[in-house]
């Protein structure tokens, strides 16, 4: 017995050592699952790129590879100067943050958990940027598209997000204070970027030769195995934006990232059938936007929701994209579906959480979600709208007749993306094809005779 009792008079504290050993295992593993994550949320822009090359023409690829860079590097500075804090700082009433700006004066929290917590969001706050650029491909000026993605980053999408997210970090915002529900982002990322925008092909309006007396037109991209490896690219990178949103390694992740997946095999089923119904043949193009859709609609109710309503959600997701581009189309010209895709998506999305919520329907939760996906729309679209004007009366939103007829890579950028092609002016292309920039193969000599 006199043997055992030292033993027992450690038993607490040995007990108390094992605690604080698991408390720190789980602090690391949180700490390394939200940068992987974000990691794989980076990889996204890299999915944009190349969705927005594929689905646009060759000769403006390396302007949209331009754009997606500066949306990350140009948007990571301005959200550590100023985004960060106007969302998660302490929020003046529910409505902006007050302190913050370049991580400084951020109470609450270790300086570790300030930078992971700040790199998590600022790779978000990147993707929000990117969706503008694909709806207005192909016809607007470098300098005032750079200077719209640096506010939407620094102001636009950090004002909503401290309105619905603000609580992640410190204060908290009136929407959340309603009990606004979007776990990662169908409104507060998606909604938001879209509608932005939506603002900016209203604006900069259509490319030459998509209405012709009055009907749209289609113009094809140059490769659909680009926009498909930016969508897989895409496919991959959610399972960081959606089951990253725990910022926790723990159990939750697994319904989330299963959910994440089923919605969006579900979205490219329903637009691919609705496509063969429809049209006789199975769109690709919809298909793909149709993956992308059901991702974008299970994205705010992903942690609330079943695996059965995920399905159902993405399903109807897929379908709402479809019927989204084709009605879009009369109006505005959106070379990459995005206003559909992560607009309309967006919005679905978020009213679904209240639709299939795993413990029930809720009428008073629906009016929630509806008040919030208004406001992301009431916020950001005239705020958009107006800085585009200004940039339009100030800058010039849209390039010439003539850097568009020549390509924007040349116009902007004294490049091109393909150098072996021979990149025919407007004058070398036949009459009724100008509006499509065709590519001319390269003349190929023949093998001399042996």
């Amino acid at each position: 017995m006199r043997k055992l009792l030292p033993l027992l008079l450690l038993a607490p504290a040995l007990a108390a050592a094992q605690d604080a050993t698991a408390a720190d295992v789980q602090t690391n593993l949180d700490f390394v699952w939200v940068v992987v994550a974000g990691a794989l949320v980076f990889l996204m822009q890299a999915g944009f790129a190349l969705l927005e090359t594929g689905l646009t023409r060759a000769k403006n690829a390396a302007n949209i590879i331009m754009k997606n860079v500066m949306d990350a590097s140009a948007g990571v500075v301005v959200f550590f100067l100023v985004g960060f804090g106007l969302m998660f700082g302490t929020s003046a009433g529910g409505w902006v943050g007050t302190d913050g700006f370049a991580l400084l004066g951020v109470e609450g929290q270790t300086p570790e958990w300030t930078y992971v917590f700040f790199f998590f969001q600022a790779v978000f706050a990147a993707t929000a940027a990117t969706i503008v650029s694909g709806a207005v491909a192909e016809r607007v000026n470098f300098k005032a598209y750079l200077v719209f993605s640096v506010v939407i980053v620094a102001v636009i999408y950090p004002v909503f997000g401290s309105w619905a997210w603000g609580g992640l970090f410190n204060g908290g915002g009136w929407l959340e204070g309603l009990g606004f529900l979007d776990f990662a982002g169908s409104t507060v990322v998606h909604s938001v970027g879209a509608w932005a925008a939506l603002a900016g092909t209203l604006v900069v309006g259509p490319r030459v030769g998509k209405f012709i007396d009055g009907k749209p037109v289609d113009i094809p991209g140059h490769s659909i195995p680009l926009a498909a490896l930016g969508v897989f690219i895409l496919w991959f990178g959610w399972f960081g934006f959606n089951a990253g949103s725990t910022t926790a390694g723990g159990p939750g992740i697994a319904i989330i990232a299963a959910n994440t997946f089923l919605a969006a095999g579900a979205g490219a089923l329903g637009a691919m059938a609705l496509t063969w119904f429809r049209d006789g043949i199975p769109s690709v193009t919809m298909t793909l936007n149709g993956v992308l859709a059901g991702l974008v609609g299970i994205t705010a109710g992903c942690d609330a929701v079943l695996p059965i309503g995920a399905l159902a959600i993405g399903l109807l997701a897929g379908i709402i994209v479809v019927f989204a581009t084709l009605w879009l189309e009369k109006y505005i010209d959106d070379p990459v579906g995005a206003v559909a895709v992560h607009g309309v998506c967006g919005a679905w999305g978020t009213l679904a959480v209240a639709l299939f919520a795993a413990d029930g329907f809720s009428l008073s939760q629906l009016g929630i979600q509806a008040i919030g996906v208004g406001a992301a729309f009431l916020w950001t679209f005239p705020v958009s709208y107006a800085l585009f004007k200004a940039l339009d009366l100030t800058m010039g939103l849209r390039i010439s007749g003539e850097g568009e007829s020549a390509g924007l890579d040349v116009h902007e950028h004294g490049t091109v993306a393909y150098p072996e092609f021979q990149l025919m002016t407007a004058t070398d292309v036949p009459s009724g094809d100008s509006a499509y920039g065709i590519e001319e193969a390269p003349q190929i000599e023949a093998a001399p005779a042996i």
